[in-house]
């Protein structure tokens, strides 16, 4: 499971190139993990089709993406152990993991990587990545490769998620995580300005009665948070006309669609609980990691979140699991949905390919192996409990959930209103950094100016993204 931070970051973050001396370093960076040396040679599969399942036989060496760094040591025993698991099936496949200091991909980085071409062969992606990975031509069209005998639970994967991963009816990935954005609470907080952590609000209008309390609280606490810059500001804003039913952008893909009364709503209300109610706080123009930094030291209530930033807050801050809580978004027609993937490399043999599905079956998408092991993650004092990956259906949900309670390492109760109210996910629109961009200043001029004016700010915001628009 990625972590938060390293997802956002891709986010909001603009893309850009670096030079040749990055691929190098990056290339430089490469570890295997296993104890066979694979020589890279390859064999006959035993089979030319591609709908067959890897041939145990078959001698073929294989580099994957994002194998966890030293400085995640029980992350790093799981990868390996899960690697000489997979070769008891499969001996004579080479696992060669690539592991990046610090983050696994950054934007730089991963376009830079995929402008020359220097992609492992099953690399790591997030959904929104696949038009920039198609415009590179950077990924097999895996489609033949897949199916319910090389990827046994198959119809057990939410068809959602896999369409996150397709174009024009053709699949170019696998997943490892998916999330929906909900409410993250900080229970303490809702306890002490007499709120039931339990009950989390489920509309704005009780978001904003719920916030005036917890604000009323004083010592600095603001009752809810927002962002409004680095594109995490127009994230939001998305997140939340997403939830009244609203779109951004019209069902052509090439005009905006939130200059209206369910955009005008948003941003009212948001600039009605910074100025009138005054429970968002003083400082604005905040940006992934501080929303984060504010309720992990009980200076905030709640903001719209994935649960994976709970993992965030207690491995990176310091903060405890048992504090915090969540639900579903308020308003609860639709949420902003989104995860991350493998993919595998354009033009590799179909041997390779074959055992890039097969260590993406294993290691991703089999209950009580590799990612979904939750014993074995109890173990090793890693989190277990959070509502994500969230991707699977039928049998595979009732087995994987009772798992994860049974092993739970925090309260899972504290997700009961979450998981009991599913929302619909919808994926991000498309040119969305870019359209982030613009929002942001939507929400950076309600949030950091008394006197904004709304329509203004809307009818901008539209001409703009019209125009991004307009060059796909």
């Amino acid at each position: 499971m990625r972590s938060a931070r390293l997802r956002r970051t891709r986010r909001a973050g603009a893309i850009t190139l670096v030079s040749a001396l990055t691929l190098t370093a990056l290339a430089a960076c490469g570890t295997s993990s296993s104890d066979d040396d694979g020589g890279g040679s390859e064999g006959s599969s035993g089979s030319s089709d591609p709908a067959a399942p890897l041939d145990p036989k078959t001698k073929v060496t294989i580099t994957i993406d994002c194998m966890p760094p030293a400085a995640k040591a029980a992350e790093l025993k799981e990868w390996k152990e899960d690697v000489k698991e997979f070769n008891k099936t499969y001996p004579n496949v080479t696992i060669e993991g690539r592991s990046t200091p610090g983050q696994c991909l950054e934007p730089p980085r991963f376009t830079a990587m995929l402008k020359a071409k220097s992609q492992p062969d099953v690399f790591y992606t997030y959904f929104t990545d696949l038009p920039q990975v198609l415009d590179a031509d950077g990924a097999e069209d895996i489609t033949a490769y897949v199916n319910e005998k090389t990827v046994p639970l198959l119809k057990d994967i939410d068809p959602n998620v896999l369409g996150s991963l397709k174009h024009e009816n053709k699949l170019y990935g696998l997943p490892t995580s998916n999330y929906t954005m909900g409410l993250l609470i900080n229970r303490a907080l809702f306890e002490k300005a007499g709120l039931d952590p339990d009950a989390p609000p489920r509309t704005w209008d009780e978001v904003r009665t719920a916030a005036k309390k917890i604000a009323g609280l004083g010592e600095g606490i603001a009752g809810f948070g927002e962002y409004s810059a680095g594109n995490t500001g127009g994230w939001h804003f998305t997140a939340q006309m997403f939830s009244l039913g609203g779109e951004v952008v019209d069902a052509s893909g090439k005009k905006a669609a939130f200059n209206n009364e369910l955009g005008k709503q948003v941003a009212e209300n948001l600039h009605a609980m910074r100025w009138e109610d005054e429970s968002m706080g003083k400082t604005q123009l905040l940006k992934w990691g501080d929303l984060q930094k504010q309720i992990a030291t009980d200076k905030l209530g709640m903001f719209l979140a994935a649960p994976d930033d709970i993992t965030y807050m207690v491995q990176q801050l310091g903060a405890d699991y048992e504090n915090f809580g969540m639900g579903p978004i308020p308003g609860s027609k639709n949420t902003l949905a989104g995860g991350n993937n493998y993919m595998i490399k354009k033009g590799i043999s179909a041997d390779k390919i074959k055992a890039g599905v097969a260590w993406l079956n294993f290691q991703n998408l089999t209950v009580g192996e590799g990612q979904f092991n939750w014993a074995r993650k109890k173990t090793d004092k890693l989190p277990v409990g959070l509502p994500q990956p969230n991707f699977w259906l039928n049998e595979s949900k009732t087995k994987d959930d009772a798992a994860r309670v049974e092993h739970a390492t925090m309260p899972v109760e504290n997700f009961k209103a979450y998981l009991d109210n599913p929302v619909p996910g919808k994926a991000e629109p498309p040119k969305a950094q870019e359209l982030y961009k613009v929002l942001d200043n939507v929400m950076s001029g309600i949030l950091t100016n008394e006197d904004a004016d709304v329509d203004k700010l809307l009818s901008t915001a539209e001409q703009q993204v019209n125009q991004v628009l307009a060059t796909q």
